[in-house]
């Protein structure tokens, strides 16, 4: 089936990863419908959940739909990020199963991987506890993987399951709860320039390493998954190379031109020590890999967070 005359339907179309999704869409001629929890369905319902496939009749599904945030938030609302997560899967998969849907696109987040694992690879998946920072979203992240495997085992459901690095980038969050580390940085930073503050502080030691991924090489991954040969397993979606907390706070710090102090509080939590995913499998499945550097895309989101927010 060619994707200029299938249905695509965007869930969390009006999120972070949702709204990029849309733009590059459009951009490529494709057209699809759009829904979120602001636009009137909320996916943790069944009733509703069903009637909007029911409605739209989708042949492809983009599953942007997700309740996360950084550490801070996944320590204070672990049983809402439970509850939420696994109620979304649950219904998302059922009614593209009633509906015959041709594919979905299920982005898996990076905290499925062992909290010990360095360099993330796909059969190492479980060999080891998730870390407790992201037990409880990882875990439900993980068992879409597994309403997948299940799925596609008793009905032939066909599912991708992407797993990229944490993704960043214009219209993300910057709020210290809900927002990654690089986000959160970006607003310390441009405040603390403001308010001339003589430090910024920094969570944790600073020693941690993660790899990021500019929102629209992500949006550029799941819609590139929409037409690859099927395949079940997790697909890491990364170039393996990471950076240190501090040495991206560095970064940031020199791209917004504020010149006071980092400070690391060491009363915070650092997380797992290393997040960095071993991409080969999707570069060969895609045919593409992530193209927009990190100095690049830090440069992009600061501009865009002095445009529109700071």
């Amino acid at each position: 089936m060619e994707l200029s005359s299938s249905k695509i339907l965007v869930l969390g179309a009006t999120g972070f990863v949702g709204k990029t999704v849309c733009e590059l869409l459009t951009s490529k001629g494709l057209e699809f419908h759009r829904t979120s929890l602001t636009t009137g369905v909320d996916l943790r319902d069944a009733d509703q959940t069903n009637k909007l496939f029911e409605e739209t009749n989708p042949d492809y599904v983009l599953n942007c739909a997700s309740y996360v945030g950084g550490i801070q938030f996944g320590y204070e609302h672990p049983a809402e990020i439970f509850r939420n997560n696994l109620l979304m899967t649950v219904n998302i998969i059922e009614a593209c199963h009633r509906q015959n849907v041709r594919r979905i696109i299920n982005p898996v987040s990076n905290c499925v991987y062992p909290g010990q694992a360095t360099l993330f690879r796909e059969d190492e998946i479980w060999d080891g506890p998730l870390h407790e920072s992201v037990m409880v979203y990882g875990m439900a992240r993980k068992m879409s993987w597994i309403g997948a495997w299940a799925y596609h085992q008793q009905y032939g459901t066909d599912t991708i399951n992407l797993v990229p690095p944490n993704i960043y980038g214009p219209g993300d969050h910057f709020d210290p709860v809900r927002s990654h580390a690089l986000g959160a940085l970006i607003k310390k930073m441009v405040d603390a320039k403001k308010n001339a503050d003589p430090s910024v502080p920094v969570w944790g030691t600073g020693k941690p390493v993660r790899e990021w991924m500019y929102i629209e090489d992500g949006a550029e991954a799941l819609i590139r998954a929409l037409d690859i040969e099927p395949y079940l397993g997790p697909i890491n979606i990364g170039v393996g190379e990471g950076v240190s907390i501090a040495d991206l706070a560095r970064m940031i710090k020199d791209e917004v031109g504020y010149q006071g102090e980092i400070r690391f509080d060491m009363s915070k939590p650092d997380g797992a020590t290393h997040k960095t995913l071993d991409g080969a499998r999707g570069e060969k499945l895609l045919g593409w890999k992530p193209q927009i550097t990190l100095p690049d895309g830090i440069r992009k989101t600061v501009q865009w967070y002095y445009e529109n927010v700071g």
